[in-house]
Order: C-alpha cells, then sequence, then structure tokens
C-alpha cells in the first residue's frame, strides 16, 4: 500500500509528509505480526531484553507524541528528540529536501521540539511500552549549553531507559565543538556529577559525528572508556560527502542521511568496534533500509541499529520487513542469536 501511495506523499514537502505520518500513527492501528523465528533477534541492552536490535532514531519523534505506535510496528527500542530545555522553532523553513535518487535526505532543522517541560509531561502521560532513548541538546541561544544538557537530564533522567548526550548535529553552531578532549570530558564530569546527586542509574549514550578523522575517534574512544560511558552511537548526518548524489537538493546546506552514508558509518563503527570492543555498546545508525544493511552495521560492531531516512523511502512496514531479513541471513549464515555476528566483519 506503502509503494502505492508513495508518488502521492512525495507532492507534499518532507515536513507536511512527516506531520501526516504522526498524524496516522497517533491512530495507533496499524496491526504486527512476530515473523518466524523471531527469538533469533532478541538481545539484552542495558540488562534489558529486546524483541530485535532495530529502532528508530532520534529526529523522527522529535516531541514524544507516537514512541508506543512505533513499538506497536515491530521496532524494538525507540529513540525520541533531540529535545532542548526551552521551545524551539529551529531554523526557517524549508529546511528538510528530499534527495529521491539518492534515497537520501538533507535536513537543517535545528532541533525543533515542544521544549522539555511539555515533553517530559507527555511522556509521563504516556506510559512507554518498550525501550526507550531520549535524545538532548542545547537551545540555540543558550548562553551555557552545558547547563542546558544538565536541566534536560533533571527533566528525563528517570523516564528514558537511556539518556542520549547529541554533540553531533550539523545544525547546531558550534555544537560538534564537544568533541574536543577537554570540552567533552567537562561535559560527561558536569553529567555524572549529577547523576551520583539525583542518585541515578540511568545510563548516558554519546552521538558521535560519522566526519570524524581518525585521530579524534581515538581521542574520543579514549575519553569514553576513562569515563565509563556504556554506549555510543555511531552516527549523526554528515554536512560532507557530497560528490557522489545525483539530486540537484545536494546543494542544500545542512546533514545528509540515508543510503549515501551507509558506508561512512559502517567504517566509523568498525574503527570504534576495534578499539572499544566490549567495553561499549555501539548502536550503528546511517542508511538502513533492509535486513543486508542491518546486518552490516551489526558485523561492524554494532550492538543495536537505528533508522529514520529508510522509513521515509520504505514506509511504516521496515521494521517488519527488516525483521524477517536479518532473521534469514542471520540462519543462513549459522548464528543461532544476532550477538553472535556483532563485529564479526573486523
Amino acid at each position: 500500500m506503502f509503494n502505492i501511495l508513495r508518488p502521492l506523499i512525495f507532492k507534499f514537502s518532507p515536513e507536511v509528509a512527516h506531520s501526516l505520518a504522526i498524524k496516522a500513527l497517533k491512530l495507533n492501528n496499524i496491526p504486527y505480526t512476530q515473523p518466524k523465528d523471531s527469538h533469533i533477534l532478541e538481545t539484552t541492552f542495558c540488562d534489558k531484553k529486546l524483541s530485535s536490535p532495530i529502532g528508530v532514531a532520534a529526529g523522527f519523534d522529535k516531541n514524544a507524541e507516537v514512541y508506543n505506535p512505533l513499538f506497536n510496528l515491530g521496532f524494538g527500542f525507540v529513540e525520541v528528540g533531540t529535545i532542548t530545555p526551552k521551545p524551539q522553532f529551529g531554523n526557517p523553513k524549508p529546511r528538510v529536501f528530499r534527495l529521491e535518487e539518492d534515497e537520501a535526505l538533507i535536513n537543517r532543522l535545528g532541533f525543533n521540539n515542544s521544549g522539555s517541560e511539555e515533553i517530559s509531561k507527555r511522556i509521563k502521560e504516556n506510559n512507554k511500552k518498550g525501550f526507550l532513548g531520549i535524545n538532548i541538546g542545547p537551545n540555540k541561544d543558550s548562553k551555557n549549553r552545558v547547563e542546558d544538557y544538565l536541566i534536560c537530564f533533571r527533566k528525563f533522567y528517570n523516564l528514558a531507559d537511556y539518556i542520549t548526550i547529541n554533540i553531533s548535529s550539523p545544525n547546531t553552531e558550534n555544537l560538534r565543538d564537544f568533541h574536543n578532549q577537554d570540552e567533552l570530558n567537562s561535559l560527561i564530569d558536569k553529567l555524572k556529577n549529577e547523576k551520583k546527586e539525583l542518585n541515578s542509574n540511568v545510563p548516558l549514550a554519546i552521538k558521535v559525528s560519522p566526519d570524524l578523522k581518525d585521530n579524534q575517534i581515538n581521542e574520543v574512544s579514549k575519553i569514553i572508556m576513562e569515563q565509563e560511558i556504556g554506549i555510543i552511537i555511531v552516527s549523526n548526518t554528515t554536512d560532507k560527502n557530497r560528490e557522489n548524489l545525483k539530486n540537484i537538493n545536494k546543494l542544500e546546506k545542512g546533514g545528509l542521511s540515508g543510503k549515501p552514508i551507509a558506508k561512512i558509518s559502517n567504517d566509523t563503527i568498525s574503527k570504534f568496534y576495534k578499539i572499544l570492543k566490549d567495553k561499549t555498546k555501539i548502536i550503528g545508525v546511517g542508511g538502513v533500509s533492509n535486513g543486508q544493511d542491518a546486518f552490516e552495521k551489526i558485523t561492524s560492531g554494532a550492538t543495536l541499529v537505528q533508522l529514520y531516512t529508510g522509513m521515509v523511502y520504505r514506509g511504516p512496514r521496515i521494521a517488519s520487513k527488516i525483521r524477517k531479513e536479518l532473521i534469514d541471513l542471520l540462519k543462513n549464515k549459522g548464528f543461532k542469536n544476532v550477538s553472535e555476528a556483532i563485529g564479526t566483519k573486523n
């Protein structure tokens, strides 16, 4: 049905189409059936059992409106946000662009969201039915970005299964400075102190850029190991890598996501995995639209896999399709459980 409707949906601007998708999901009436041998995909993460390693990346459900319907579609986990302390409109429109020939998007949204107060209230009123990550970031006009992360942490520490510290969006000026050694250490120190003050055990995840050089990957890995951060998300969108794109929208400023960043993401995952091994779990994201894509992320070193742009081009049944394809791939390769495949390409 989605393949029939897609040309009509794509006549709307990407933001209007996304708004319609959120409204449709709120109806919450899409049935899901478990595929055969689904136990192969069961995995443990942060001491919790997930039915599948396939999840929704931050950016789709920015305001935490439809995470439960997304669980009902067969996703093993959902990450909402990015959420800032105060409500934020984001950058001027148009700010999302489809690159259909490339199966990609470019966005320069700029952390548009309803703010931590409204979103935390919404999550409290809608008990999560699955494993929920909450992605936080600073307001664009903030005078103290570290304090913004702390404000959001205080709002969500008791509502999330993990909290993602987004330091890698290319659409908030100078945000990626937090990849630098001193800035990252200082931010993590303050967050860990806040955790201690609140007597919280919620795991922290750091979401990194795909545009890191090898020396930066080594630096970030060293900090993550020393600070005992349990999760790293690899990676965010890229503001580079436009050379081989076909669609004219490749000239738009913003973060590129979708098929063109699959290999970039996989290579970055492999580099982090070779250093971190089992000390820090990797959530792999970038260019996932089928079972093979998910398998390549996992064999590169990812324990869990996220997608967003793939759903734009493949529709709401994508989780179900990926699960079936991934089960077949794992069985054909002789794996009894998805966890056995992690990092086997390295």
